[in-house]
């Protein structure tokens, strides 16, 4: 049987096979459909009818190729965008996951290298020095909050703002004021205690070579930052509920302004010591 003077079907089988398994060895284009176009018009050139087929089969298999290539790409690119937005969390974390004791010890540190370079720094060199570490180590604004208690809601923004930055000028400054000079001083770390609503204490002790140690005891908190110094205890004497004291009295009598005033001539004082 022939369909309209082209090669009977058996025949044509015959040409194709081979041509499929040289262009795809497992057979997956093996159902192209060559007979469709074979069957058209009386005159069909088999031969040319073949070569077109043959080409439409080097497409698809190229075609295959390209759409792996495309999804290896893609698999990468998904790849390479959970690196990007993950990774950057991860170094947060590992930037904020010091423990209590490494933040009191770098606060320590920071101490005695400005001890030990007091007199080349002079308090302009030490403030510089130790204001960065001081505001790593310390939630300076959570005390400042917390050393005016209900009064802190009374103040409006604009107060509460020049309060916690004077607050913080000279919590800096005091540490500058106090620590300028070294005589083979040395701080230990003792231990650390767990304390009420989730605070840490680490009890440490400053070491001359001469004389009696002196205690200090930090309390820290956990914030969105990491563990921050809230309070310290200079021989079981608390910084916070001094300045608690001596704040609350001053405002509350005398009102803020003169508060702010205080505060600020004791920075000064800090600069003399």
């Amino acid at each position: 049987m022939s369909f309209d003077g082209a090669p009977a079907p058996s025949k044509l089988a015959s040409y194709w096979e081979p041509a499929i398994q040289a262009s795809d060895d497992r057979g997956r284009y093996a159902t192209v459909s060559v007979m469709g176009p074979l069957a058209i018009g009386n005159d069909m050139d088999f031969g040319a009818t073949l070569r077109r087929a043959v080409s439409s089969l080097a497409v698809k298999v190229v075609n295959m190729k390209v759409l792996r290539v495309i999804k290896s790409v893609w698999q990468l690119h998904v790849i390479m965008v959970v690196m990007f937005v993950f990774t950057p969390q991860s170094w947060a974390e590992t930037a904020n996951s010091s423990s209590p004791e490494q933040i009191v010890s770098r606060l320590h540190e920071a101490l005695i290298k400005a001890m030990h370079e007091g007199a080349k720094l002079g308090y302009r060199g030490r403030l510089d020095l130790l204001a960065p570490v001081i505001n790593q180590t310390h939630d300076l604004d959570f005390i400042a909050r917390t050393t005016l208690g209900p009064n802190w809601t009374q103040l409006d923004a604009s107060q509460q703002h020049t309060f916690t930055d004077v607050f913080r000028k000279l919590s800096i400054g005091t540490y500058a004021g106090w620590f300028k000079s070294h005589e083979g001083e040395r701080f230990e770390i003792v231990e650390q205690q767990a304390m009420p609503r989730d605070q840490v204490m680490v009890r440490s002790k400053l070491v001359p070579l001469k004389g009696e140690s002196v205690r200090f005891d930090y309390i820290l908190r956990q914030g969105n930052e990491g563990w921050r110094i809230v309070n310290i205890l200079a021989d079981g004497v608390s910084d916070l509920a001094l300045k608690r004291v001596e704040y609350r009295a001053i405002l509350q009598r005398d009102g803020f302004q003169t508060l702010i005033d205080m505060l600020k001539k004791k920075i000064a004082l800090t600069e003399e010591e």
